[in-house]
């Protein structure tokens, strides 16, 4: 029995390791409908990860060579499209500028430029900036960059921006014709921290009325947000209106920090959730230092994210006013995870609601394109122009704490509905505008009036100036040269919207956005209406919505 025993313990192991051999080369070299006369060579993939051993196979077996790498970069972006239109993929060479308009600052001469008969002219030059430390001013032409001419080649801005932008202590060379030297006058730039403001301006529209314009969500929004109410709240800012209109968002932390300044103790700002993220409620601490200043806040169908979560915190707290149309209905949260290769996915990890419960992420099963269409979709069905063209889910009906009635599902519902103004919209001022010959001309007028619109420092006396000067009549000669034909009827219906709005620009050109806000809002329906709710009193929030 011994014998047999051993005899079985060294036959058995051979023959199951010829029969595994056996089997493996029958696995190599036969697939039904594929004979081994044939010729065709077969190559088994580990099947643990399915794109993986697609991937391999392309690259080896396929009739053209195939740049697997390239493979990927468009594989990843078609796989997120099934997810939700705000998960996106990022490319490493695309992450730096994505995160540079949110991080604050980038690298660069500091200089704000326009193009100008095909040539860039220097429009304004950044306060402490390097350009400006060296003596280049508002009116200055960028000739040459690097020995390489730029005026006259067809350049267009985002090649000038590539030239000019560059990493901090990097340097530049720059050859600039300024008006009054025949000469190129040729500087050496060392590139700089260029700050990126988000907080456009703030200056007081009345007495007590305070306005803050906010673009964007980015790292410094808040200390920005704090500095301008300081200096608004220095000049008896009693009431405050906070333009979110245009604003896609950012941070999410910056949000909840502005909201938090004009709550009470344990009033809840907004709560996130998610299937890998339990529910998070975030509240107001009570250290917020505009807790007793009135709030108004704009937004329109492009304030999205960020900008919703403030407008509903301060909604649906009964907290104060917000004015304007149904903002763009994005309530979802992204987290940038960094990928090896520097390239980075912003994945949508929870959900956000309001206060009373809402989730304003309006629905996107039906694609990505039909998902951005939904704006284009509001405006041919009415809800611009009339509030009662809005489509309101009664199942997704909510309250404020003050019981009034909002609604989830697609963006924030103003309580005070403004809408789009198309009465001074004609053929003539779209010609204008479309052409951009109400900038260009604002730009030559400024240049060719430099020095005299330089002396005025306030918008106030700039403004009165600009008012006494023949400006439009000098808009039109220039249209008409330009091709586009005067058109008397038109023009007429149009005059204070063209009026303003050339008066504007060149108010930008010498006082940045402190001068082309208080000029454009003369004519701006939504900051007016804003202005009569103050005056009128915020106790109608108390009550139904209007």
């Amino acid at each position: 029995m011994r014998y047999k025993n051993s005899l079985k313990q060294i036959v058995l192991p051979v023959v199951l390791a010829l029969v595994l051999i056996v089997g493996f080369f029958i696995g190599k070299i036969w697939t039904p409908g594929h004979p081994q006369a044939s010729g065709s060579r077969l190559f088994i993939y580990p099947q643990t990860n399915k794109i993986e051993a697609l991937l391999n196979l392309i690259q080896d077996e396929y009739v053209d060579t195939i740049d697997k790498n390239d493979l990927i970069e468009k594989i990843i972006p078609e796989i997120l499209k099934n997810l939700d239109p705000h998960t996106v993929y990022i490319p490493a060479q695309d992450l730096k500028t994505a995160n540079q308009e949110l991080e604050g600052n980038f690298g660069g001469i500091g200089v704000q430029f326009s193009m100008q008969n095909d040539t860039v002219m220097v429009i304004s030059v950044v306060s402490g900036g390097p350009s400006e430390k060296l003596g280049i001013i508002p009116g200055d032409r960028i000739i040459t960059v690097n020995d390489s001419t730029i005026a006259g080649v067809n350049m267009n801005s985002d090649n000038v921006v590539g030239m000019l932008r560059g990493e901090m202590g990097t340097k530049v060379n720059v050859g600039i014709l300024r008006r009054d030297r025949p000469e190129l006058i040729n500087f050496e730039i060392t590139r700089g921290s260029i700050p990126v403001y988000s907080v456009d301006v703030s200056y007081m529209i009345t007495d007590s009325i305070g306005y803050i314009k906010v673009s964007r969500f980015a790292r410094n929004t808040y200390q920005e947000f704090l500095t301008a109410m300081a200096r608004l709240k220095a000049h008896n800012c009693q009431n405050v209106i906070i333009d979110l209109r245009g604003n896609s968002g950012g941070y999410l932390d910056v949000a909840i920090s502005m909201s938090n300044e004009f709550l009470g103790k344990g009033d809840l700002i907004v709560y996130t959730e998610g299937k890998s993220s339990p529910r998070q409620n975030v509240y107001a601490n009570g250290a917020g230092s505009c807790q007793n200043v009135g709030v108004t806040v704009l937004i329109d169908e492009f304030s999205a994210s960020a900008s919703e979560i403030l407008a509903g915190a301060i909604q649906d707290n009964d907290r104060g006013l917000v004015v304007g149309r149904r903002s763009f209905g994005k309530g979802l949260v992204q987290q940038q995870i960094p990928l090896p290769d520097g390239s980075a996915i912003r994945l949508t990890v929870a959900r956000y609601y309001t206060p009373s419960g809402r989730c304003i992420q309006k629905p996107y099963e039906n694609g990505v394109e039909d998902y951005h269409r939904d704006i284009l979709a509001r405006f041919e069905h009415g809800e611009f122009f009339e509030r009662d063209s809005i489509l309101l889910d009664e199942s997704l009906r909510y309250q404020t704490r003050g019981g009034r009635e909002v609604y989830g599902g697609g963006g924030v519902m103003p309580d005070v509905f403004v809408p789009r103004d198309t009465s001074a919209l004609t053929d003539y001022f779209f010609a204008l505008r479309d052409r951009g010959l109400i900038y260009r001309f604002a730009l030559q007028y400024t240049d060719d009036n430099r020095l005299q619109l330089q002396r005025f420092e306030t918008v106030t006396a700039l403004k009165k100036h600009l008012d006494s000067q023949p400006i439009t009549e000098q808009l039109i000669r220039f249209a008409t040269r330009q091709g586009v034909p005067f058109n008397e009827t038109q023009y007429r219906r149009s005059l204070q919207q063209i009026n303003v709005e050339v008066k504007a620009y060149i108010a930008r050109n010498i006082l940045d956005n402190d001068g082309f806000y208080p000029v454009f809002h003369e004519i701006d329906e939504m900051v007016k209406t804003a202005i009569r709710e103050i005056r009128a009193g915020n106790d109608r929030i108390k009550i139904a919505n209007p």
